[in-house]
């Protein structure tokens, strides 16, 4: 049950993602397609392009991500999906796609799910120490921090 994922993105962003995602999954070309939506392009021909990358990607479902709720990549596949065959999610980021390349042969609830998952997941704020909490190098001759 292979699932096919589309990215519909602002340029060069959907391209971006695909070749970090290939980077760790290269079995994962032929069911991976992308759109990088060029600003002034009328909507028409956007979707128009969204339907023959579709067709080409030849799979029985579809997961088409977009980068933001409300711009035109989303409103295009708002028009491109069927809510069965292919689903829609909004707010892609890397570990979205990781974690749904991953499980590209669940279930389309199942991959849905697993896209939302690793999507809220992903996004944490990390704690940095301060420079001044870290321990001087004891081998610094001048015993002086040097930045840059």
């Amino acid at each position: 049950m292979n699932n096919g994922i589309f990215i519909i993105a602002h340029a060069p962003l959907a391209s971006a993602l695909r070749q970090c995602v290939l980077h760790v999954f290269p079995d994962a070309a032929s069911v991976l397609a992308v759109l990088d939506v060029q600003p002034n392009t009328p909507i028409e021909e956007t979707l128009q392009t969204a339907r023959i990358t579709l067709d080409m990607l030849n799979t029985p479902r579809t997961l088409v991500l977009t980068d933001m709720f409300g711009a035109t990549p989303c409103n295009v596949a708002q028009k491109l999906v069927d809510g069965i065959q292919s689903r829609l999610v909004t707010g892609v980021n890397l570990p979205m796609l990781m974690r749904t390349v991953t499980y590209r042969n669940e279930g389309m609830d199942a991959l849905v799910a697993r896209a939302l998952a690793g999507g809220t997941q992903g996004i944490m704020q990390v704690a940095v120490s301060a420079p001044q909490n870290q321990q001087r190098k004891h081998h610094d001759q001048n015993n002086h921090d040097h930045q840059q």
